[in-house]
């Protein structure tokens, strides 16, 4: 017991305090690295208000924050409580609209919402398509709908229902079954690739339409640039006019976008604010050949020789222009360098379904290297199914539009296309030279740029141009409502060629009718301009008077709904 209460004094009297040395060290390393996260924290930052001003100068950063604090100001005011459900009522009442304009109501209205018990005859199925085809509806087939369809003869559908007809079943995912889809789709690109002046080399895709097409080209661009650049935050620089799919491509793909004023008044990209947003994140460039809204080719010479001096990729958006900007000099237009002979331009998009006449659900996309197509690849080596490839976002697709598509190209002909081009775009250039000489339209109506396709974009001073689309809409036309700034616009195609003298005709007497209106409420003392009542007003009133646009993106939603609506 004594030598065991002696350890114990003994240890009592040894024992040293526990080193502090760990938990320094511990506290020295948690504020390094919290030091060395500050410091990349705002490296970061600095790097990107450096950009920005770089990229949009001090004026344009300071314009930016005033829209971006607008707009959540906005977006605040809009949740508040009672502000929140009397923008919900009317949405919703907008949305009951639509459905009664889209969705067949009353007596006589069939609807099938599960399968027939017994399937049904042939003549049964056949009866019911001719009821649905002859459903009330803008008349595309009189020229009245603003693009949309682009050939619509009898003949060349009857040739192109034959060719669906005989390849109905193929599918080119497998072409050792369907050995003649697959080198009907090598053809189509081959054929396209021509057209747009490709060097040796060039490859290309057949898509299901310009909007694949512009993905798979943003897709391809972020793919290169992270293999070779190890890009992590890419970012494209655009007009402001370039189509939405871009934006679409940009969500997707986690893709920044920086928009270039197109201004007024050519409409075309600012090339100089294009330069200034270059940075060591930029994926892309993009011009268009014409863009949607106004029908007007950008600086394309341009932007190649800025493409050039970057080393950046540059898209053409020629997905409009498609079969009408190869022939435009044989057709006897003037036209701008556009394509491949622009040693910048790495890729563009066609549609053959547009003014290719081909039938809708086909396009392509092209690119001026065989190297640069392999980044839109996706392939699974090691899936349990075997080894898995597809050259875009689709696996299966179908045959019979490529078969389609290879039949209208080979049936219209490099002399059928020139001859449609010349009948397409003088017909734009006629409507064109009314806007500005007819006494009926110049002087309340202004022509937007200089068109050289099948685009024409006006707008108007003196009165309210949706008042005008409206009233157009009215009379049985179905043309293009545009915003940013407010306008219309037509795309002539070979229908509208025929009913172009009655488009013109109806367009004045709107004009005079709309003038007309305004003369009575002056005399009435209501001013000049009357509340807008029609749809295109509406949106596009609200549209563009609302910093935020969750309302907007509110009813297009519902529009959408709408269109799954049994």
């Amino acid at each position: 017991m004594a030598s065991s209460r002696a350890a114990l004094n003994l240890r009592n009297g040894l024992s040293i305090p526990k080193p502090k040395l760990t938990s320094n060290l511990l506290a020295i390393s948690t504020d390094l690295l919290r030091n060395i996260l500050f410091l990349l924290f705002l490296l970061r930052w600095t790097r990107k208000s450096v950009l920005q001003l770089r990229g949009r100068g001090l004026f344009g950063t300071l314009i930016d924050a005033y829209t971006s604090l607008r707009r959540l100001s906005y977006a605040i005011f809009l949740r508040l409580p009672g502000v929140r459900s009397q923008v919900q009522n009317q949405v919703s009442e907008a949305v009951k609209k639509i459905e009664s304009k889209l969705v067949p109501q009353g007596p006589g209205i069939s609807r099938y919402l599960t399968l027939p018990k017994e399937g049904w005859t042939d003549q049964q199925v056949r009866a019911e398509l001719e009821k649905l085809g002859d459903m009330t509806h803008t008349r595309w087939e009189d020229g009245r709908v603003s693009g949309t369809v682009y050939h619509g003869e009898n003949t060349l559908i009857k040739l192109q229902t034959e060719a669906f007809q005989r390849f109905m079943v193929a599918n080119p995912i497998h072409p050792d079954v369907f050995p003649g889809v697959r080198k009907m789709e090598a053809e189509i690109v081959a054929m396209v690739l021509a057209l747009f002046n490709a060097p040796p080399g060039a490859a290309g895709v057949t898509t299901s339409g310009g909007t694949e097409s512009i993905l798979m080209a943003c897709m391809s661009a972020r793919q290169k640039a992270y293999t070779e650049r190890g890009v992590t935050e890419p970012e494209m620089i655009i007009p402001e006019t370039a189509h939405a799919a871009f934006h679409k491509a940009a969500s997707y793909f986690n893709i920044k976008v920086h928009q270039v004023a197109c201004p007024s008044p050519t409409y075309s990209v600012s090339i100089k604010a294009v330069s200034r947003l270059v940075n060591s994140n930029t994926i892309l460039l993009v011009g268009s050949a014409p863009n949607f809204p106004h029908g007007i080719i950008d600086d394309i010479t341009a932007l190649s020789r800025l493409a050039l001096r970057r080393r950046l990729p540059l898209h053409v958006d020629c997905c409009l222009g498609s079969f009408l900007m190869p022939f435009l000099s044989r057709a006897g237009f003037s036209t701008q360098p556009f394509d491949f002979t622009l040693k910048g331009v790495t890729s563009i998009s066609c549609d053959t379904h547009k003014y290719g006449f081909a039938p809708k659900g086909n396009s392509t996309l092209l690119y001026r290297t065989a190297a640069l197509r392999t980044y839109q690849y996706f392939i699974s080596p090691d899936w349990s199914g075997g080894v898995y490839g597809s050259s875009g976002i689709a696996g299966s697709r179908p045959g019979a539009l490529i078969a389609s598509c290879w039949a209208s190209l080979m049936s219209v002909g490099e002399n059928g296309y020139i001859e449609s081009c010349h009948s397409i775009v003088g017909t734009a250039k006629k409507i064109e030279t009314a806007i500005r000489e007819d006494p009926g339209l110049k002087d309340d109506l202004t022509v937007m740029g200089k068109p050289l396709v099948s685009v024409v974009a006006f707008t108007s001073s003196t009165m309210n141009i949706y008042d005008i689309a409206d009233s157009m809409s009215a009379k049985g036309w179905h043309l293009n409502a545009l915003q940013n700034p407010p306008g219309m616009h037509v795309a002539v195609t070979l229908p509208i060629v025929k009913a172009v003298d009655k488009l013109l005709e109806d367009l004045a007497a709107v004009v005079e009718d709309e003038k007309e209106r305004e003369r009575v409420r002056i005399v009435e003392g209501k001013g000049k301009k009357g509340k807008a009542q029609g749809d295109s007003a509406a949106l596009y009133g609200v549209a563009g008077s609302l910093p935020d646009k969750s309302v907007v993106v509110q009813l297009a939603g519902g529009f959408l709904d709408t269109l799954y609506k049994a």
